[in-house]
């Protein structure tokens, strides 16, 4: 299997959650940022990084001793292809990369080596994306050799307009683990996570 490496998202605003920082919400009695960047640690064995914005210094501290790296996207009120793009000026250039989700609590290590897996399976060249139905879901893999690409348009740098006006370089797999398609955005959705995963303090 090739050199991978992680980016998680963690700079959001969280606007949907009122006045709490879902990635601050306690799962399995840690931080959700900390619980998924321990999944991803489990899952590679390569750098990961995160990127921080929205309460930077608190998700910072909630990831202190973990061993992965937070760098800060000044620009990530203009969403998240700035955050994308931050985290992709950071990755090492020989790395394929998993990008993530901090607010993915349900994914587990199975899942990312599945998707891993699914990659390897395929046409590593190409961008590998979950797919359940007509649903796509996160992390997604994208090849080394395809970094520079996503950074070439500074109007909207990233993943989301490139995969989908360069269908020729995207392959989708068959992953029904809910962890792929299952983020934390309202308080609705984390009342929705069995007691064992989620416990208010």
């Amino acid at each position: 299997m090739r050199d991978i490496c992680a980016i998680i998202l963690a700079a959001g605003l969280s606007r949907r959650m009122g006045a709490r920082n879902k990635l601050l919400l306690p799962i399995d009695g840690v931080p959700m940022i900390r619980h998924v960047v321990d999944v991803y640690r489990a899952a590679i064995d390569g750098p990961i990084i995160a990127v921080t914005g929205h309460e930077a210094d608190a998700v910072e501290s909630a990831l202190a001793g973990s061993g992965i790296q937070t760098v800060f996207n000044p620009d990530y009120a203009q969403g998240q292809p700035t955050s994308v793009a931050c985290g992709l000026r950071h990755a090492p250039n020989d790395h394929d990369i998993l990008i993530g989700l901090g607010d993915q609590p349900l994914l587990t290590r199975d899942d990312l080596h599945a998707l891993q897996t699914a990659h390897g399976a395929a046409d590593p060249a190409r961008i590998s994306i979950p797919m359940s139905d007509t649903q796509r879901g996160n992390p997604i893999v994208i090849p080394a050799t395809l970094k520079a690409r996503l950074l070439e348009d500074p109007r909207s740098p990233g993943c989301k307009k490139f995969t989908r006006e360069n269908p020729d370089h995207v392959q989708f797999h068959a992953l029904p683990a809910l962890g792929f398609y299952a983020d934390v955005d309202t308080p609705e959705a984390y009342d929705r996570l069995s007691p064992h995963e989620a416990s208010l303090t």
